[in-house]
C-alpha cells in the first residue's frame, strides 16, 4: 500500500492535526481516512438527528430509561460506523471523479492507499458491527434501520442524474430521527416525520454551502449540485431552507408536546428550532461562496447548530 505515511497520506480537507494522522497505527490510517475519521463533522451530522428524535420522543412520553441511554450511545457508535461505511461506499463509486477534483484526489482510493477490494471489505466490516448494534433495538427500529440502506446506496449516484443530490444526502443523513423516535416509542409517529423533514431542509442548507468548494471542478467534469443550480440565487434558497427547517421543527415539537400538560417542556423544546435558526442565520451573514476555506468552516459549524437544538430538547426531556 503506497502513501500511508503521515505526510503523503493526509487528505487535503482533513482537520489539521487530527488524531488519525497523529496517533493511529500507520496500517490503519488509510481505512480510517476512508471512514472520514479524520473529518468527524459527518459523524456529528449523522448523529444529531438521532439525538433529536430520541430526545423529542422522551420529552413527549415523559420518561427516560437506561435503555434510552443505550439508544443514545448506540446511535453514536452506529453513526460513526455507518458514516464510515457510507463514505467508503461513496469513495468506491466516486473513485474516478475524486481523482479529477483537487480537494478529493488525495483520498485513499484515488491516491492508491487502498484498493477497491480492500475498501469493500472494510465497508462490510463496519456495516456488520453497526447491524449488531441495531439488533439491540425493537423490531420496528430494526426494520427502519435496514430500510435506511436504500438512500445510502443511491446517494453517491445522485449527482450524476439530478441537480438535487443534497436531497438524497438529507434522506440518508436524517433517517436517525425516525429510527431513534421509533426505538423509544415502538412505532413511527408524525412528530418524527416532521423532524425528519426539518433535518432534510437543514442538510440542503449546510451541504449547499459545502458544495461551493467544488463548484468549478464540478462544472468541468459535469457533476451536478444545488450550489451549481442556484448560482447567484443561492442566498435566497439558503434562507428558504432555513425557514423550512425551523417551521418543520416547530411543527414537530408542537405535535409531540402540545397535547401534554407540561408547558415548560413545550417552551424549552421550542428553543430547539429557535437556536438552530439563529445559528443558520449567523452562517448566512458570514457566507462567501467564492471562498472555499470559509465555506468549509461554516459547514463544520453546523455541528454546533445541531448541538444547540439537541440541548434544548434535552432540557425539555429533563423537566
Amino acid at each position: 500500500m503506497a502513501g500511508t505515511g503521515t505526510t503523503e497520506g493526509q487528505v487535503a480537507d482533513a482537520v489539521k492535526g487530527n488524531w488519525v494522522d497523529r496517533l493511529a497505527p500507520e496500517r490503519t490510517r488509510p481505512y480510517l481516512r476512508l471512514s472520514r475519521a479524520d473529518r468527524p463533522i459527518g459523524t456529528w451530522l449523522l448523529l444529531l438527528p438521532c439525538w433529536w428524535g430520541l430526545l423529542l420522543a422522551t420529552a413527549s412520553t415523559g420518561r427516560f430509561t437506561l435503555h434510552d441511554a443505550w439508544i443514545g450511545i448506540g446511535c453514536a457508535i452506529g453513526a460513526f460506523l455507518m458514516r464510515g461505511a457510507g463514505c467508503t461506499w461513496n469513495d468506491i463509486t466516486d473513485r474516478d471523479i475524486d481523482g479529477s477534483v483537487a480537494r478529493t484526489r488525495s483520498r485513499p482510493i484515488p491516491s492508491g492507499q487502498v484498493s477497491v477490494r480492500q475498501a469493500l471489505g472494510w465497508m462490510v466490516v463496519q456495516s456488520l458491527v453497526s447491524f449488531a448494534i441495531l439488533l439491540t433495538f425493537n423490531l420496528s427500529a430494526i426494520a427502519l434501520g435496514i430500510l435506511s440502506l436504500l438512500p445510502v446506496a443511491v446517494y453517491p449516484f445522485a449527482k450524476r442524474f439530478t441537480w438535487w443530490p443534497q436531497v438524497f444526502l438529507g434522506l440518508a443523513f436524517n433517517w436517525g430521527a425516525l429510527l431513534a423516535w421509533t426505538a423509544h416509542t415502538g412505532s413511527l409517529g408524525w412528530p418524527a416525520v416532521l423532524l425528519y423533514l426539518a433535518g432534510i431542509a437543514w442538510t440542503l442548507f449546510y451541504d449547499t454551502i459545502y458544495a461551493f468548494q467544488d463548484i468549478e471542478d464540478d462544472a468541468l467534469i459535469g457533476v451536478k449540485s444545488t450550489a451549481r443550480l442556484f448560482g447567484d440565487r443561492a442566498r435566497a434558497w439558503l434562507r428558504g431552507f432555513l425557514v423550512a427547517a425551523c417551521l418543520l421543527m416547530v411543527a414537530a415539537v408542537i405535535l409531540a408536546l402540545g397535547p401534554a400538560s407540561n408547558i415548560l417542556a413545550l417552551v424549552l423544546a421550542l428553543g430547539a428550532p429557535w437556536a438552530l435558526g439563529w445559528h443558520m442565520a449567523w452562517q448566512l451573514t458570514r457566507l462567501d461562496p467564492d471562498d472555499p476555506a470559509r465555506c468549509l468552516v461554516l459547514f463544520r459549524a453546523n455541528r454546533d447548530a445541531g448541538l444547540l437544538a439537541a440541548l434544548f430538547l434535552a432540557l425539555a426531556s429533563a423537566v
